[in-house]
């Protein structure tokens, strides 16, 4: 049993990720400062000896090493999950200072507080927004040059390379995972949310829907990602690993997820789509993965995009619902 630290411990994928490893028997020790994350999320572990909430802002060094260093010096802390980032692209387009402070310092921060304390392995949740604008090529992790065309992918693409460089330094092992647009519980953001409560919110007979509904993605449900988190987790044998995390698909349109969503709250509403193939500054309109790497090392998910939104419509709809 090993005890791990998560930043952004509050937050979507780290709600799931801690549910799993409390499975395995391990320790979890989750840092979040609520910005965005939600202590209901982690009501669900509140009894479990072995979890563990602290608050903190997790781009303040100091602070976050005197939060973490006495979990540490009782049970030396074998693992870290940066997962602390901005969930908002949009918010970081208006603002830069938002994905500086929240998705660059708290990885920096989080090395810090590592180096000191001598965690020797880190995992790290980048982005597809690292790749930028690349159209209809299935990029692969060796893709290049990486040219992010959000403040987003900047600073996850900045994380990136200052993890490396800790890896020729002091840390023993990093995994670096590269998510696509990740779907199902808690929502908290995202297209589906914001389509479900557009629609359930209508008074006039249908509900808008940002650019012309031919933006397509590849979608991931969360069960898969945290599986293949962990899987990588288990089975990279390299020092620095860099992995795409996706479904072997060409992903799903906006239309389509529009009238998913308008099939199941809004059945007969009209679709009102804003224009242009961007739905923000920032936005890649087409993105697909190639998930060769991550298929060698023998993991594929369950679920592919479509599959994906089904289900994360079902589950979301019902949650806005109330159950």
């Amino acid at each position: 049993m090993g005890t791990h630290l998560i930043t952004g411990g509050a937050g979507f994928v780290s709600v799931n990720l801690t549910r799993q490893l409390l499975a395995r028997g391990e320790c979890v020790i989750a840092v979040d400062d609520l910005s965005r994350g939600k202590l209901a999320f982690l009501d669900e572990f509140e009894a479990n000896p072995h979890f563990h909430f602290v608050k903190q802002d997790c781009s303040a060094a100091a602070q976050l090493r005197e939060c973490v260093l006495d979990f540490h010096r009782k049970d030396a802390i074998a693992e870290a999950w940066l997962l602390a980032a901005n969930s908002d692209i949009p918010a970081g387009v208006t603002d830069p200072h938002v994905d500086l402070s929240r998705t660059f310092m708290t990885t920096f921060a989080t090395l810090l507080v590592v180096r000191e304390l001598g965690i020797p392995i880190v995992h790290f949740a980048s982005s597809s927004a690292v790749y930028g604008d690349h159209s209809d090529l299935a990029v692969a992790e060796n893709n290049g040059p990486l040219e992010p065309i959000s403040n987003y992918g900047a600073m996850k693409l900045a994380s990136e390379a200052q993890i490396r460089a800790a890896v020729e330094s002091y840390l023993k092992r990093a995994n670096i995972f590269r998510f696509p647009n990740v779907v199902g519980l808690p929502a908290t953001h995202g297209i589906i949310l914001d389509l479900i409560r557009k629609a359930c919110h209508s008074s006039n007979g249908g509900f808008d829907v940002l650019g012309d509904g031919t933006q397509q993605k590849v979608y991931l449900h969360i069960a898969d990602l945290v599986e293949a988190m962990l899987y990588i987790r288990d089975n990279a044998k390299g020092r620095y690993n860099v992995y795409n995390i996706g479904p072997q698909d060409d992903g799903v349109s906006v239309r389509g997820i529009a009238e998913a969503v308008r099939d199941r709250v809004a059945l007969g509403a009209e679709l009102w789509f804003s224009g242009g193939d961007r739905g923000w500054v920032g936005d890649v309109p087409r993105f697909r993965y190639d998930t060769g790497k991550l298929a060698a090392l023998g993991w594929r998910p369950r679920m592919g995009s479509s599959e994906a939104i089904a289900r994360a419509v079902d589950e979301i709809a019902r949650e806005e619902a109330g159950g």
